[in-house]
C-alpha cells in the first residue's frame, strides 16, 4: 500500500504516549500544531523526536493559541486587537515558526498554512493572504530554517475557495520552479467521500495532487472518533469482511487515490496495532471504492 500511516495529535489525550506507541508500531511522521492541546502539544513532542530523529515532523501556523496571544503581542507579532484566533501576516509566521522550532527541538521538515478559509467569506481574501504566507515561508525554507510548506484546510479546497493549480501557481510565482511548496492536508473518509469519488474519475483535489506531484496527508479518517459507532456489519463487509471496524475505516483512506500519509490520532498500543493491521493489507480496489461509495453516497 502506497499510503502511509502517520501520527496526528488533535484530540490526544496524552500526546507524548499517543506518539511513543505510534513510533513503537512504526510510525515515521508526526503532524502537529502549536494549537493543539491548549498550546503545550509542540513541547510535549520534543523528548519523543530528540530520541527518534528518524521520525518525521510537521506543524502549522494560522491560529494563534490563546497561551501565545500576549508574547506575541509584546514581540510585535501580531498587528491588531481584533480577531485574536487567526493570523497569516509575515510578521506573525516568522514569530510563531521561530516559537515552533524551539518548542519541536527541530527544524520542522514541513510548515502547513492551517486553515486559510478561516473567517474569510469568499475567494477575494485568501489569495493575498496565501501570497504573503508563501513568500515567509519560501524565504524560511531558503534558509533552512524549515524544509518546505504546504496548506492544510478542512473546507477550502472542498467549497471552492482555492484549488491545488492556484496554490500550485502561486508557489510558483513566489519561488520559481525550485518552490518549496510540498504538500496539502484535508479530509478524507467515508464521511468526505467526494473528494474519493473525484479521483476515482481523474479529477478533484487529489488527482491535482498527484499530477503535480503533492504529497496529500488525510485527516480526520475516523471522523474524529464518530465513524467507529456508525461502521455497521454491512457497512464493513462492503469494505472488507475480515476487517475490524477501524481498519475498516482507515482502509478507505488508505486506498485513496493520491493520499500519501493518513494521519490518525491513536491513544494506545493496542489502537497503533489495529491501525497497523489496516495498513499492511491490500489496498482497496478502485471498484471496490466505487461500491462503498454506492452504498453510502457522497
Amino acid at each position: 500500500m502506497s499510503a502511509q500511516l502517520a501520527a496526528g495529535t488533535y484530540r490526544c489525550r496524552d500526546v507524548a504516549q499517543s506518539v511513543a506507541a505510534a513510533v513503537e508500531a512504526g510510525v515515521t511522521w508526526v503532524d502537529t500544531a502549536p494549537n493543539y492541546a491548549f498550546g503545550t502539544v509542540e513541547s510535549s513532542l520534543r523528548p519523543v523526536l530528540g530520541t527518534c530523529p528518524h521520525v518525521r515532523v510537521s506543524t502549522k501556523v494560522g491560529f494563534v493559541p490563546d497561551s501565545d496571544w500576549r508574547a506575541a503581542r509584546a514581540a510585535g507579532a501580531l498587528p491588531y486587537d481584533g480577531d485574536r484566533g487567526h493570523c497569516l501576516t509575515r510578521p506573525y509566521i516568522a514569530w510563531q515558526v521561530a516559537r515552533s522550532r524551539a518548542r519541536l527541538g527541530r527544524v520542522p521538515d514541513l510548515v502547513f498554512v492551517h486553515n486559510p478559509e478561516h473567517g474569510r467569506p469568499d475567494r477575494t481574501g485568501p489569495p493575498r493572504m496565501l501570497t504573503e504566507a508563501f513568500e515567509e515561508l519560501e524565504g524560511m525554507a531558503d534558509a533552512g530554517e524549515i524544509g518546505g510548506y504546504g496548506v492544510a484546510t478542512w473546507a477550502g479546497l472542498s467549497n471552492g475557495m482555492f484549488t491545488i493549480p492556484e496554490l500550485t501557481a502561486l508557489a510558483e510565482t513566489v519561488g520559481g520552479p525550485h518552490h518549496h511548496f510540498r504538500a496539502v492536508q484535508f479530509p478524507v473518509s467515508l464521511i468526505h467521500l467526494a473528494v474519493v469519488g473525484d479521483a476515482l474519475d481523474g479529477r478533484g483535489a487529489l488527482a491535482e495532487a498527484r499530477e503535480t506531484g503533492l504529497d496529500v496527508f488525510a485527516s480526520a479518517p475516523l471522523g474524529g472518533g464518530e465513524l467507529l459507532g456508525a461502521m455497521t456489519e454491512e457497512l464493513v463487509r462492503s469494505i472488507d469482511a475480515t476487517a475490524s471496524p477501524a481498519q475498516a475505516a482507515l482502509l478507505v483512506a488508505l486506498s485513496a487515490p493520491g493520499v500519501s500519509q493518513v494521519l490518525l490520532s491513536a491513544s494506545t498500543a493496542a489502537h497503533w496495532a489495529d491501525a497497523r493491521g489496516a495498513a499492511a493489507r491490500e489496498p482497496l480496489s478502485p471498484d471496490r471504492l466505487r461500491k462503498v461509495i454506492d452504498v453510502l453516497g457522497t
